[in-house]
């Protein structure tokens, strides 16, 4: 039977145990709902350590008026039974009061990286996004932690943070699992409906697009970012938040496309918001 732990005293117990045993600690941050995704990130830290904690926190400062926080799919009986499953040995499972306690008064904010794609269509995620992954940091002691490359902006905040608070964390990043059609799994498809998860791949479609275009020699970011729109116009129930061909080192637009590049997009299903990106490396 899987632990489950619920507490910051009872997680440092536990990781000092683990770590004076020789013990090499990998940590799966989630926010629970796990899909195929998440499980590839556990097999991911299977192989990079001796025991595996999976946490599971719907973190409330990470989400904006108008993000979805209660309506947040939650299923944490199911989790568990998959985290077990899949062979992680402990579920690390917080609530607010945990996390956040009464005056709670300090954040982590990675400034830069952020300014740029969803940073700057949702003004304090990533401030809570770090905040939140320094306490679960600090919380299981992990020698590595995993995350997903669909979420590429978040991987690169994370690992700045560790760079520059000199942090003895391993962060890796394991690849975007996609269903069939090509659309990143990811817990908010649950809110497509029929029609919108028919056409919800439109958005990787107009990545490989990109792709294609860069490898194919156009160097023009306004041209290749012209067509993956065209792509994703057509499909009428997609609405572009934002879509951009960026440099890997500081997220920022480049006009002439070079070195390596993330070509990244949100865009809006109804009450789903989907991200993707893909990375090229320019010739």
């Amino acid at each position: 039977m899987i632990e489950v732990v619920q507490t910051v005293s009872k997680m440092h117990q536990v990781a000092d145990r683990l770590r004076m045993a020789g013990q090499r600690i990998g940590l799966v941050p989630t926010m629970g709902y796990l899909h195929e995704g998440h499980l590839s990130l556990i097999s991911r830290a299977i192989q990079l350590s001796d025991r595996v904690v999976v946490s599971i926190f719907v973190n409330p400062i990470q989400f904006g008026p108008n993000d979805d926080l209660s309506a947040y799919p939650r299923d944490l009986d199911r989790d568990l039974a998959l985290i077990e499953e899949f062979g992680a040995h402990l579920a690390y499972v917080p609530d607010a009061e945990q996390m956040y306690p009464a005056g709670y008064a300090t954040h982590v904010d990675v400034e830069g990286l952020t300014d740029h794609l969803c940073g700057l269509s949702r003004p304090g995620h990533f401030k809570g996004v770090t905040t939140v992954v320094a306490k679960l940091f600090a919380a299981v002691k992990p020698h590595v932690a995993v995350f997903g490359q669909k979420d590429a902006q978040q991987v690169l905040v994370i690992q700045r943070m560790v760079r520059d608070l000199n942090l003895d964390v391993d962060v890796v990043a394991s690849p975007t699992i996609r269903e069939p059609d090509g659309l990143a799994k990811s817990s908010r498809n649950v809110y497509l409906t029929p029609e919108e998860r028919e056409q919800a791949p439109v958005l990787y479609r107009a990545l490989e697009r990109g792709k294609q275009l860069i490898e194919e020699g156009h160097r023009s970011a306004h041209h290749v970012v012209r067509e993956m729109r065209a792509i994703i116009t057509r499909a009428p129930h997609a609405t572009i938040e934002y879509l951009e061909a960026v440099d890997m080192e500081g997220l920022a637009p480049r006009p002439h496309l070079s070195g390596r590049i993330l070509l990244a997009g949100a865009v809006l299903f109804g009450k789903a918001r989907l991200i993707d990106n893909i990375s090229v490396d320019v010739p």
